[in-house]
């Protein structure tokens, strides 16, 4: 039964890197995919991302592909410090091939207008 639910797996991260990879995709393609893996209970593998940041190059949108990151950055939750590193040290290359900004570097991972919390104050 294991090995079914690897091959499935297997199955579903072909099918959308191929859909991803298609020459001809378009911006409401791109988005339609992204919002249905982003509703599935699951972070996409680093080569569907690549893929996927393939396709915010050839359509042209640079938003699209890091607002996309933040997403995914947004959805390993509490385990962003064990997943989030991992998918960026498997996609950076490809990032920095395509010109793709990525979260940290835009300054998106903090907040630009967050308050200092009461809890971190001292006597200053």
């Amino acid at each position: 039964m294991s090995s079914h639910g690897a091959a499935d797996a297997e199955e579903f991260d072909t099918r959308y890197e191929a859909y991803f990879n298609k020459p001809d995709i378009d911006g409401w393609e791109v988005r339609k995919a992204m919002n249905d893996l982003h509703g599935m209970d699951l972070i996409p593998e680093p080569k569907i991302l690549i893929a996927a940041m393939k396709a915010c190059r050839r359509i042209n949108d640079h938003s699209l592909a890091v607002r996309y990151l933040e997403a995914v950055k947004d959805k390993c939750a509490t385990e962003e410090h064990k997943i989030w590193p991992f998918i960026m040290q498997e996609i950076q290359p490809t990032l920095k091939e395509l010109g793709i900004s990525s979260v940290e570097e835009m300054g998106y991972d903090k907040p630009e207008l967050a308050l200092k919390s009461v809890y971190d104050m001292h006597d200053e």
